[in-house]
């Protein structure tokens, strides 16, 4: 670039001078390369992506949501109200309570959010309506201390509460950042890779090249050795060409980026697995336990409790927060192995803590209608309040003080 150093009069006008020229330069050099920016249709293009998003979304999207109250420490499941009929059946919504969760999570992870109106009259529920990601946007106020936000959705603004959200490293509770934002520099090399690999389909695998030709040449020979050499690798039958005596093709000199290919497509299906969270054998299908049960822990439970969290914050009334709450029930991950969900159900039988009828309930069993509860005659029984010991065995109960314990039946006395 000519720069004409005869118009400057002074070193600050020089300095100021040269900061604008370099400037410029480094924006025609911006525009010259160019940048990649992957967008979300283009990630899913990508296997490891789309198999992650995938895994994750399928496994959150089958989990049924539960809803439980508390009081005077003791848990009871509200199996009537129609909130749990919108999260697992009918949504009210075109989209059923799998699909609106599934493209639920699959904002989340892309985009940093989900979104779903809650369409309610009064405080009665009517309907949980999923609404994309792209046509929403928040407008956040300016303080950073007592942030405020209004959603936008086709030019009509809502409340924060008339929507239930997640939102994926988010810093001020209105949207968060999609890891097609955060990571997109490795999406674009493994989508750019892939491209490439489409060209090497497309044209049959020919090397490019060029032509070395002993004369010029000219005319209608030129025109006659373009179109066979776009026929050559363009997508049809043609895969032969014939070259002028005097022609010669020489094949260009393999990149690493082609003798590597295989081997970075690897790589880089291994470091997007690490973005979700997510083991590469889970994927594989040939995930060990301790794979899975990561997986499960590291992946599945912080989007599950991000959901659990907005469900209490938005979809519970105010009056209902100290008492209500949601939750997922975790026992389904469990279903696809039989055997350890019934060694699971063994343990709960032998040690009192479940009923037969419990269990046939969540095995969807028609109930025995017993309600009993396995005690051994062997086990002495202590209630830490009343400081009563019972002995099934023996059918006694007796008292315990720090001296010395008296037969509650019989008055038999027990020495400590």
């Amino acid at each position: 670039m000519k720069r004409n150093l005869g118009l400057i009069k002074s070193y600050k006008e020089w300095r100021a001078y040269e900061e604008r020229a370099d400037m410029l330069e480094d924006l025609i050099l911006q525009a010259t390369v160019g940048s990649d920016v992957v967008t979300k249709k283009q990630a899913l293009n990508i296997a490891s992506v789309a198999g992650c998003v995938n895994v994750i979304s399928n496994t959150i999207a089958m989990i049924p949501i539960k809803l439980y109250s508390e009081e005077n420490s003791k848990v009871t499941e509200i199996k009537t109200d129609r909130r749990i009929k919108l999260l697992n059946d009918e949504t009210g919504d075109t989209l059923d309570a799998f699909q609106l969760k599934k493209a639920f999570i699959e904002d989340y992870l892309l985009e940093g959010g989900g979104y779903a109106y809650i369409n309610k009259e009064l405080n009665m529920f009517k309907s949980i309506n999923y609404v994309d990601k792209t046509s929403v946007s928040a407008q956040v106020n300016f303080d950073p201390i007592f942030k405020d936000y209004d959603l936008l959705v086709n030019g009509k603004f809502y409340k924060p509460f008339e929507f239930l959200k997640i939102l994926r490293k988010t810093k001020n509770g209105a949207d968060g950042i999609g890891i097609v934002t955060e990571n997109n520099d490795l999406l674009a090399i493994s989508y750019l890779a892939l491209k490439y690999e489409k060209i090497l389909q497309k044209t049959g695998g020919n090397k490019k090249g060029f032509i070395q030709a002993k004369s010029k040449i000219t005319g209608d020979a030129l025109t006659a050795l373009k179109t066979a050499w776009k026929n050559l690798y363009g997508d049809n039958s043609e895969n032969i060409i014939v070259l002028n005596d005097g022609a010669e093709f020489k094949e260009a000199q393999a990149t690493c980026v082609e003798t590597q290919m295989n081997e970075n497509k690897q790589t880089n299906s291994a470091e997007i697995c690490k973005i979700f969270n997510v083991p590469k054998g889970i994927l594989d299908g040939n995930a060990t336990d301790i794979e899975y049960n990561n997986f499960i822990k590291i992946c599945i439970l912080p989007i599950i409790k991000s959901f659990e969290t907005a469900l209490n914050k938005d979809f519970l009334l105010e009056i209902e927060k100290d008492k209500y709450y949601f939750a997922f029930d975790m026992k389904q991950l469990t279903k696809a192995d039989i055997l350890k969900r019934f060694q699971a159900y063994e343990i709960a039988i032998k040690n009192g803590f479940m009923q037969w009828d419990e269990i046939r309930f969540e095995e969807d069993l028609e109930p025995y209608g017993l309600d009993f509860i396995k005690l051994g005659l062997q086990d002495v029984l202590y209630n830490i309040k009343t400081k009563e010991i019972y002995t099934p065995n023996t059918d006694k109960t007796s008292k315990m003080n720090t001296s010395s314990s008296q037969d509650v039946k019989g008055g038999d006395k027990i020495e400590d």
